[in-house]
Protein backbone atom coordinates (compact mmCIF):
# COMPACT_ATOMS: atom_id res chain seq x y z
CA UNK A 1 0.00 0.00 0.00
CA UNK A 2 1.01 3.53 -0.69
CA UNK A 3 2.26 5.78 1.81
CA UNK A 4 -0.88 6.84 4.50
CA UNK A 5 -1.43 10.47 4.21
CA UNK A 6 -3.43 11.76 7.42
CA UNK A 7 -5.19 14.94 6.73
CA UNK A 8 -7.92 17.08 9.93
CA UNK A 9 -10.90 17.79 8.97
CA UNK A 10 -12.39 19.33 11.85
CA UNK A 11 -15.69 20.53 10.59
CA UNK A 12 -18.75 20.91 12.62
CA UNK A 13 -20.96 23.06 10.39
CA UNK A 14 -22.54 20.04 8.64
CA UNK A 15 -25.17 19.50 11.53
CA UNK A 16 -25.79 21.35 14.75
CA UNK A 17 -24.87 19.09 17.43
CA UNK A 18 -20.84 20.64 18.67
CA UNK A 19 -18.28 18.17 18.98
CA UNK A 20 -16.88 17.12 15.43
CA UNK A 21 -13.63 19.80 15.02
CA UNK A 22 -12.51 17.39 17.84
CA UNK A 23 -12.41 14.44 16.09
CA UNK A 24 -9.05 14.66 14.64
CA UNK A 25 -7.50 15.42 17.83
CA UNK A 26 -9.10 12.48 19.23
CA UNK A 27 -7.88 9.96 16.73
CA UNK A 28 -4.19 11.15 17.29
CA UNK A 29 -5.11 10.86 21.09
CA UNK A 30 -6.12 7.15 20.20
CA UNK A 31 -2.71 6.42 18.36
CA UNK A 32 -3.97 6.02 14.66
CA UNK A 33 -0.51 7.07 13.13
CA UNK A 34 1.12 4.21 15.57
CA UNK A 35 -1.41 1.94 14.42
CA UNK A 36 -0.68 2.44 10.80
CA UNK A 37 3.13 2.62 11.16
CA UNK A 38 2.60 -1.17 13.48
CA UNK A 39 1.66 -2.41 9.85
CA UNK A 40 4.38 -1.64 8.48
CA UNK A 41 3.09 1.23 6.41
CA UNK A 42 5.02 4.98 5.73
CA UNK A 43 2.45 7.80 7.38
CA UNK A 44 2.88 11.37 7.38
CA UNK A 45 0.21 13.97 8.97
CA UNK A 46 -0.58 16.71 7.28
CA UNK A 47 -1.85 18.32 10.38
CA UNK A 48 -5.23 19.89 10.47
CA UNK A 49 -7.07 22.59 7.33
CA UNK A 50 -8.01 25.37 8.35
CA UNK A 51 -11.37 27.30 7.12
CA UNK A 52 -10.33 29.48 4.27
CA UNK A 53 -11.78 32.89 3.35
CA UNK A 54 -15.71 32.33 2.96
CA UNK A 55 -17.24 33.26 -0.43
CA UNK A 56 -21.37 34.96 -0.44
CA UNK A 57 -23.24 31.72 -1.32
CA UNK A 58 -27.12 31.47 -1.54
CA UNK A 59 -29.29 28.94 -1.42
CA UNK A 60 -33.82 29.44 -1.65
CA UNK A 61 -33.89 26.63 0.93
CA UNK A 62 -34.15 28.65 4.37
CA UNK A 63 -33.64 25.85 6.84
CA UNK A 64 -30.09 25.52 5.23
CA UNK A 65 -27.08 26.91 7.71
CA UNK A 66 -23.73 27.36 7.42
CA UNK A 67 -23.28 27.00 3.80
CA UNK A 68 -20.22 29.51 3.29
CA UNK A 69 -18.29 27.43 5.38
CA UNK A 70 -19.72 23.88 4.12
CA UNK A 71 -18.13 24.79 0.53
CA UNK A 72 -15.07 26.58 1.87
CA UNK A 73 -14.62 23.01 3.47
CA UNK A 74 -15.52 21.22 0.56
CA UNK A 75 -13.44 23.43 -1.43
CA UNK A 76 -9.85 23.06 0.11
CA UNK A 77 -10.55 19.39 0.90
CA UNK A 78 -10.97 18.74 -2.53
CA UNK A 79 -7.57 20.42 -3.08
CA UNK A 80 -5.96 18.55 -0.17
CA UNK A 81 -7.17 15.01 -1.40
CA UNK A 82 -6.31 15.36 -5.11
CA UNK A 83 -2.82 16.94 -3.95
CA UNK A 84 -2.80 13.26 -1.81
CA UNK A 85 -3.37 11.51 -4.58
CA UNK A 86 -1.55 12.99 -6.79
CA UNK A 87 1.65 12.34 -4.38
CA UNK A 88 1.51 8.61 -4.56
CA UNK A 89 -0.17 8.79 -1.21
CA UNK A 90 -3.13 6.97 0.60
CA UNK A 91 -5.12 9.97 2.17
CA UNK A 92 -7.25 9.52 5.27
CA UNK A 93 -9.28 12.43 5.63
CA UNK A 94 -9.91 12.78 9.77
CA UNK A 95 -13.39 14.31 10.38
CA UNK A 96 -15.15 16.18 11.06
CA UNK A 97 -18.75 15.82 10.33
CA UNK A 98 -19.87 14.13 7.05
CA UNK A 99 -20.21 16.71 5.41
CA UNK A 100 -16.47 16.47 4.37
CA UNK A 101 -17.44 14.22 1.87
CA UNK A 102 -18.42 16.70 -0.17
CA UNK A 103 -14.82 17.76 -0.91
CA UNK A 104 -12.96 14.53 -0.13
CA UNK A 105 -15.00 12.36 -2.83
CA UNK A 106 -14.38 15.23 -5.09
CA UNK A 107 -10.65 15.43 -4.95
CA UNK A 108 -10.51 11.58 -5.42
CA UNK A 109 -13.03 11.86 -8.51
CA UNK A 110 -10.54 14.82 -9.96
CA UNK A 111 -7.94 12.56 -9.49
CA UNK A 112 -9.30 8.88 -11.08
CA UNK A 113 -10.61 11.68 -13.79
CA UNK A 114 -7.06 12.78 -14.96
CA UNK A 115 -5.85 8.80 -14.68
CA UNK A 116 -9.09 8.21 -17.12
CA UNK A 117 -10.33 5.36 -14.42
CA UNK A 118 -13.58 4.75 -13.21
CA UNK A 119 -14.31 5.44 -9.44
CA UNK A 120 -16.15 3.55 -7.02
CA UNK A 121 -17.66 4.32 -3.66
CA UNK A 122 -18.79 2.77 -0.79
CA UNK A 123 -20.73 4.30 1.78
CA UNK A 124 -20.75 2.50 5.23
CA UNK A 125 -23.35 4.54 6.76
CA UNK A 126 -27.08 4.06 9.02
CA UNK A 127 -28.25 7.11 6.80
CA UNK A 128 -28.19 7.42 2.84
CA UNK A 129 -27.07 11.21 2.68
CA UNK A 130 -29.36 12.15 -0.67
CA UNK A 131 -30.65 14.82 0.36
CA UNK A 132 -30.17 17.98 -1.58
CA UNK A 133 -29.85 21.62 -0.22
CA UNK A 134 -32.84 22.58 -1.63
CA UNK A 135 -34.51 18.61 -0.32
CA UNK A 136 -33.37 18.94 3.36
CA UNK A 137 -36.02 19.51 5.42
CA UNK A 138 -33.06 19.93 8.78
CA UNK A 139 -30.45 21.71 7.05
CA UNK A 140 -28.24 19.45 8.11
CA UNK A 141 -25.77 19.15 4.99
CA UNK A 142 -24.12 16.49 6.16
CA UNK A 143 -27.13 14.69 5.11
CA UNK A 144 -26.19 15.49 1.31
CA UNK A 145 -22.96 14.36 -0.11
CA UNK A 146 -23.94 11.56 -1.31
CA UNK A 147 -26.12 13.01 -3.95
CA UNK A 148 -23.59 15.11 -4.63
CA UNK A 149 -21.01 12.65 -5.54
CA UNK A 150 -23.63 11.47 -7.99
CA UNK A 151 -24.70 14.37 -9.27
CA UNK A 152 -27.97 15.06 -8.20
CA UNK A 153 -29.47 18.75 -8.87
CA UNK A 154 -29.66 21.52 -6.22
CA UNK A 155 -26.01 21.94 -5.53
CA UNK A 156 -25.55 25.32 -7.39
CA UNK A 157 -23.87 27.11 -4.46
CA UNK A 158 -20.79 24.08 -4.77
CA UNK A 159 -18.43 23.86 -7.34
CA UNK A 160 -19.97 21.22 -10.02
CA UNK A 161 -18.80 17.96 -8.99
CA UNK A 162 -16.10 16.27 -11.32
CA UNK A 163 -17.26 13.43 -13.19
CA UNK A 164 -20.52 13.09 -10.84
CA UNK A 165 -19.73 8.90 -9.62
CA UNK A 166 -23.10 6.87 -11.50
CA UNK A 167 -24.97 4.75 -9.18
CA UNK A 168 -23.90 1.54 -10.72
CA UNK A 169 -21.00 2.25 -8.72
CA UNK A 170 -21.87 3.66 -5.16
CA UNK A 171 -22.65 0.61 -3.07
CA UNK A 172 -24.43 2.04 0.53
CA UNK A 173 -23.87 -0.32 3.07
CA UNK A 174 -25.36 -0.92 6.84
CA UNK A 175 -28.40 1.64 5.75
CA UNK A 176 -31.24 1.58 8.67
CA UNK A 177 -32.48 5.30 8.52
CA UNK A 178 -33.98 6.99 5.47
CA UNK A 179 -36.38 9.72 4.66
CA UNK A 180 -39.31 9.07 2.07
CA UNK A 181 -37.79 12.28 0.00
CA UNK A 182 -34.33 9.95 -0.35
CA UNK A 183 -35.57 6.87 -0.76
CA UNK A 184 -37.71 7.69 -3.62
CA UNK A 185 -34.70 9.29 -5.19
CA UNK A 186 -32.52 6.42 -4.53
CA UNK A 187 -35.24 3.87 -6.39
CA UNK A 188 -35.07 6.34 -9.31
CA UNK A 189 -31.57 5.10 -9.50
CA UNK A 190 -29.29 1.34 -9.29
CA UNK A 191 -27.52 1.99 -6.56
CA UNK A 192 -26.28 -1.07 -4.68
CA UNK A 193 -28.30 -0.51 -1.39
CA UNK A 194 -27.17 -3.26 1.05
CA UNK A 195 -29.48 -1.92 4.31
CA UNK A 196 -29.39 -3.53 7.27
CA UNK A 197 -32.17 -6.06 5.99
CA UNK A 198 -29.79 -7.74 3.07
CA UNK A 199 -26.57 -8.11 5.44
CA UNK A 200 -29.27 -9.98 8.24
CA UNK A 201 -30.68 -12.24 5.21
CA UNK A 202 -27.03 -12.60 2.89
CA UNK A 203 -24.30 -11.96 5.59
CA UNK A 204 -21.89 -8.81 4.75
CA UNK A 205 -19.34 -11.29 2.93
CA UNK A 206 -21.19 -12.02 -0.32
CA UNK A 207 -22.53 -8.49 -1.07
CA UNK A 208 -19.47 -6.58 -0.36
CA UNK A 209 -17.45 -9.21 -2.13
CA UNK A 210 -19.78 -9.08 -5.38
CA UNK A 211 -19.34 -4.77 -5.45
CA UNK A 212 -15.85 -5.33 -5.37
CA UNK A 213 -15.45 -7.73 -7.85
CA UNK A 214 -17.22 -4.97 -10.16
CA UNK A 215 -14.13 -2.54 -8.57
CA UNK A 216 -11.81 -4.91 -10.00
CA UNK A 217 -13.33 -5.81 -13.27
CA UNK A 218 -13.68 -2.23 -14.21
CA UNK A 219 -10.22 -0.99 -13.22
CA UNK A 220 -11.35 1.43 -10.58
CA UNK A 221 -10.28 3.48 -7.54
CA UNK A 222 -12.15 2.92 -4.44
CA UNK A 223 -13.18 6.25 -2.23
CA UNK A 224 -14.49 4.10 1.61
CA UNK A 225 -16.98 6.93 3.77
CA UNK A 226 -16.95 4.98 6.94
CA UNK A 227 -19.57 6.94 9.17
CA UNK A 228 -19.12 5.90 13.27
CA UNK A 229 -22.94 5.37 12.92
CA UNK A 230 -22.49 2.29 10.85
CA UNK A 231 -21.58 0.51 13.91
CA UNK A 232 -23.76 -0.30 16.41
CA UNK A 233 -24.49 2.59 19.48
CA UNK A 234 -23.50 0.00 22.00
CA UNK A 235 -20.08 -0.04 20.93
CA UNK A 236 -20.07 3.54 19.17
CA UNK A 237 -21.90 6.11 20.83
CA UNK A 238 -19.59 8.85 20.21
CA UNK A 239 -22.10 10.14 17.14
CA UNK A 240 -24.91 12.38 17.32
CA UNK A 241 -26.79 10.32 14.99
CA UNK A 242 -27.27 6.96 16.53
CA UNK A 243 -29.53 4.40 15.04
CA UNK A 244 -29.60 0.73 16.73
CA UNK A 245 -28.89 -2.26 15.09
CA UNK A 246 -25.80 -1.14 13.22
CA UNK A 247 -22.66 -3.63 12.84
CA UNK A 248 -21.01 -5.23 15.58
CA UNK A 249 -17.25 -4.91 16.37
CA UNK A 250 -16.83 -8.78 14.62
CA UNK A 251 -18.51 -6.87 11.40
CA UNK A 252 -16.61 -4.19 11.52
CA UNK A 253 -13.70 -5.80 11.37
CA UNK A 254 -14.68 -8.38 8.43
CA UNK A 255 -15.67 -5.64 6.40
CA UNK A 256 -12.36 -3.86 6.76
CA UNK A 257 -10.36 -7.36 6.37
CA UNK A 258 -12.09 -7.47 3.46
CA UNK A 259 -11.40 -4.34 1.62
CA UNK A 260 -8.04 -5.16 3.10
CA UNK A 261 -7.80 -7.98 0.98
CA UNK A 262 -9.01 -6.76 -2.03
CA UNK A 263 -6.05 -4.39 -2.64
CA UNK A 264 -8.67 -1.70 -4.04
CA UNK A 265 -8.90 1.19 -1.75
CA UNK A 266 -7.50 4.21 -2.74
CA UNK A 267 -9.08 7.33 -0.09
CA UNK A 268 -10.79 6.77 3.58
CA UNK A 269 -12.70 9.05 5.47
CA UNK A 270 -13.46 8.51 9.21
CA UNK A 271 -16.69 10.73 9.74
CA UNK A 272 -18.95 12.40 12.48
CA UNK A 273 -17.02 11.24 15.44
CA UNK A 274 -18.14 13.27 18.46
CA UNK A 275 -15.53 12.75 21.00
CA UNK A 276 -17.54 14.62 23.59
CA UNK A 277 -20.27 12.04 23.23
CA UNK A 278 -17.64 9.11 23.81
CA UNK A 279 -17.14 6.50 26.81
CA UNK A 280 -13.79 7.19 27.90
CA UNK A 281 -12.59 7.20 24.30
CA UNK A 282 -14.02 3.54 23.46
CA UNK A 283 -15.22 4.68 19.70
CA UNK A 284 -12.13 6.68 18.20
CA UNK A 285 -10.00 3.28 19.70
CA UNK A 286 -12.71 1.59 17.93
CA UNK A 287 -12.21 3.16 14.44
CA UNK A 288 -8.27 3.63 14.76
CA UNK A 289 -8.23 -0.51 15.30
CA UNK A 290 -10.79 -0.45 12.27
CA UNK A 291 -7.77 1.17 10.28
CA UNK A 292 -5.70 -1.21 11.85
CA UNK A 293 -7.72 -3.93 9.67
CA UNK A 294 -7.40 -2.26 6.54
CA UNK A 295 -4.27 -2.18 6.92
CA UNK A 296 -3.69 -5.48 7.28
CA UNK A 297 -4.33 -6.32 10.98
CA UNK A 298 -5.54 -9.91 11.64
CA UNK A 299 -7.74 -11.24 14.19
CA UNK A 300 -5.19 -13.68 15.13
CA UNK A 301 -2.46 -10.54 15.38
CA UNK A 302 -4.90 -9.12 18.33
CA UNK A 303 -3.16 -9.62 21.93
CA UNK A 304 -5.78 -10.91 24.39
CA UNK A 305 -6.79 -7.97 26.93
CA UNK A 306 -6.81 -8.97 30.59
CA UNK A 307 -10.07 -9.08 31.93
Amino acid sequence: MPKTILIGAPIDTGQKRAGCLMGPAAYRVAGLHREIAAEGHGVEDWGDLVLPELKPVSCPNPVVHDLAETVAWAEILADKVDDALSEGGFPIIMGGDHSLALGSAAGAAAFAARQGRPLFLLWLDAHSDFHTPLTTTSGNLHGTPLAYIAGRDGFDAFPPFPAPVPAHRICMFGIRSVDPAEQAAMLERDIFINDMRVIDERGLVAPLREFLDRVRADGGMLHVSLDVDFLDPSIAPAVGTTVPGGATFREGHLVMELLHESGLVTSLDLVELNPFLDDRGMTARLMVDLVGSLMGKKVFDRPTRSK
